[in-house]
């Protein structure tokens, strides 16, 4: 009886720990997803999410305009648009953001793309890659408020020096769409930080 109520005290303080734990990425994702540090880059990184059919979807597209933003204030020189496809004989994501631009005025020299990537990991290396290609050193991230905890610290690992610059007309605006995506993302933030205790070098 003894060792069931010793056992029941330390399930209960697991629990406690584990919510304590949650509750704390929690208030990191919500507390950074305000923080814009928007200063001079040499280019913007605008995080894909997806397109149908040659047609950025209504969130890519936002971060898509929050990077016009960003390259016609003059913060930036040029602009970085991700994302690939899963089916090849598609367009990719990259590729419909750049005819988005392109439809709003900006210069084709102005947009380069990266089409190879799946994921926002990809995304961020990808980029890097492009940027030492082209000489350049610093970037401002673009993405949903809620998605830039993430995005930051994968840019880091990416060796990326970064400025984040969440876009201000993010669609997930109400409590349903909202918190789906909010535990979609304290989800992959507490994997990856325990993917760079084991894994990462």
């Amino acid at each position: 009886m003894k060792k069931i109520k010793t056992r029941y005290k330390v399930l209960i303080l697991l629990f406690f720990f584990f919510t304590i734990y949650i509750g704390k990425n929690v208030f990191d994702i919500c507390s950074f997803s305000t923080e814009d540090q928007k200063c001079r880059a040499d280019v913007a990184v605008i995080l894909g999410a997806a397109a149908y059919n040659g047609e950025v979807s209504p969130v890519f597209r936002e971060r898509i305009n929050h990077g016009i933003t960003l390259y016609e204030e003059g913060d930036v020189d040029r602009l970085i648009v991700t994302g690939g496809t899963a089916d090849q004989t598609e367009e990719s994501d990259a590729s419909a953001a750049k005819k988005y631009l392109l439809s709003q005025g900006i210069p084709e020299e102005a947009v380069l793309m990266e089409d190879q990537s799946s994921i926002t990991q990809e995304n961020l290396e990808n980029s890097k890659v492009i940027m030492e290609e082209n000489g350049y050193k610093t970037a401002i991230i673009v993405s949903d408020p809620l998605h830039m905890k993430r995005a930051m610290l994968l840019a880091e690992d990416a060796g990326i020096t970064t400025y984040s610059s969440p876009t201000p007309t993010t669609r997930y605006v109400s409590l349903r769409t909202k918190i789906p995506f909010l535990a979609r993302e304290t989800f992959y933030y507490i994997g990856y930080q325990w993917y760079r205790v084991f894994f990462h070098q």
